[in-house]
């Protein structure tokens, strides 16, 4: 086989969006790519060679059968019954996503995961397909649909029964295992098969005015951490209450031109931010403050994912929006990056290079 090279790129995400908690998730235009090359003439060099550059280089583990790309991959080359990674592949990560920010980081390691397996295996597994994939993997599937399908999307596991439902219930540990130093074809046996149609999505539309801003504070929140502060059981007032705002906020962004005080308000959550708030300092006072009056331009602003990152959107006005909210961290003795992100609406994309 001839050699040749291609590359992943996979966009960042932003889930929950206001009150689509664990529902709805955006694709937006800073990227976690891989650039591969695949040289069979290599035979010596039986598994991948890894580096890393840009956020997370120093954390990231460089042993393929550690790394969370390479074990997605390698999961897909095992459920299509190739059981180890061709000869000869060397991949460099150029990673512009912060991990543990609620952009998306480990959503997008796993749809590049899932491509750069379909890749090396020529499978020619469909985008629909490889999002069951996907839902064997993480179980939450908002961020992982935005990043392989792209835009603003909104999505669902269904209810599965029988065997497909004891398949889906299968540990992460056994669907990902960790592979020994010395993994083989041989080790271990076949990882569980994804059930078809797991989880379904819809597309929602986004209009062109509206830009994303992306305050980003130099600390971590860990997902676990967010998820245990959250309730068991809510009350029908704040269900009714996110329910209602959620149906408006899906068509008034597709909107041209957007309706500020719509959006604004279909923007308010009582199921996550409340709970979270004690978790990212400055936040109630940020989502106090800084509303359309204070800030003409600003349509809403809400945690991304599950924080720390504050994701706030704008049609004008944008550098004075972030600066006002990187204002209120600065009190709190929190520094921020700021990112200005478009929607991507193309979502992950495999393409070959020189």
């Amino acid at each position: 086989m001839a050699k040749r090279s291609f590359e992943v790129k996979v966009p960042c995400t932003s889930s929950n969006i206001g009150p689509g908690f664990d529902v709805v998730g955006l694709s937006l235009s800073m990227y976690l790519t891989l650039e591969v090359v695949v040289d069979p003439s290599a035979a010596e060099q039986a598994a991948p060679v890894l580096r890393y550059s840009g956020q997370g280089a120093e954390e990231a583990p460089l042993d393929p059968y550690r790394n969370l790309i390479t074990r997605v991959a390698l999961y897909v080359l095992r459920v299509n019954h190739v059981g180890n990674f061709p000869a000869g592949v060397s991949i460099h990560v150029k990673n512009d996503i912060p991990f543990g920010r609620g952009l998306g980081s480990s959503g997008a390691a796993v749809v590049a995961g899932l491509l750069l397996g379909n890749e090396l295996g020529q499978f020619g597994i469909s985008r629909d397909r490889l999002l069951d994939y996907a839902l064997m993997i993480e179980r939450h599937p908002d961020n992982v649909t935005a990043a392989l399908i792209g835009g603003f999307v909104g999505s669902y596991l269904l209810e599965l029964s029988g065997k497909d439902a004891e398949t889906t219930k299968v540990p992460l540990s056994e669907v990902l295992p960790e592979y020994p130093p010395d993994a083989s074809v041989s080790w271990g046996r076949d990882p569980p098969t994804p059930p078809h149609g797991i989880g379904h999505y819809i597309r929602f539309g986004w209009a062109k005015e509206i830009k994303v801003i992306a305050i980003v504070p130099h600390f971590e929140v860990l997902t676990a951490e967010a998820r245990r502060v959250l309730p068991d059981a809510y009350s029908k007032q704040d269900l009714v209450f996110n329910l209602q705002r959620l149906a408006v906020l899906t068509t008034s962004l597709a909107r041209s031109p957007p309706d500020v005080n719509l959006i604004f308000q279909a923007m308010q959550d009582r199921v996550h931010q409340p709970y979270r708030k004690h978790l990212i300092p400055g936040l109630p006072r940020i989502l106090a403050s800084v509303t359309p009056t204070s800030h003409p331009g600003l349509l809403g602003i809400c945690l991304s994912g599950a924080g720390p990152t504050i994701l706030a959107l704008a049609t004008d006005n944008l550098p004075h929006i972030a600066d006002t909210i990187c204002g209120e961290f600065r009190k709190e003795n929190i520094t921020c990056d700021v990112q200005f992100l478009d929607v991507i609406e193309e979502g992950a994309s495999v393409h070959s290079t020189p």
